[in-house]
């Protein structure tokens, strides 16, 4: 048996009773913010394109 919906509205009221509502929010911002750069982080990296030569570029002297 899961938690029902009382006891999450329960401990969700607790919750912003101890910490507040800005400091969840600021919370929450922290996690997102954890998140993306983590997403970021195990993306793939993609192949970069070769740099042109610089032999045809240069002066013949």
């Amino acid at each position: 048996m899961g938690p029902k919906f009382w006891e999450l509205i329960i401990v969700l009221a607790i919750i912003i009773l101890l910490f507040g509502p800005s400091r969840l929010a600021g919370l929450g911002g922290a996690i997102g913010k954890a998140m993306r750069e983590f997403r970021e982080a195990t993306k793939p990296e993609e192949p970069k394109p070769a740099a042109p030569s610089e032999k045809g570029t240069a002066e013949k002297s």
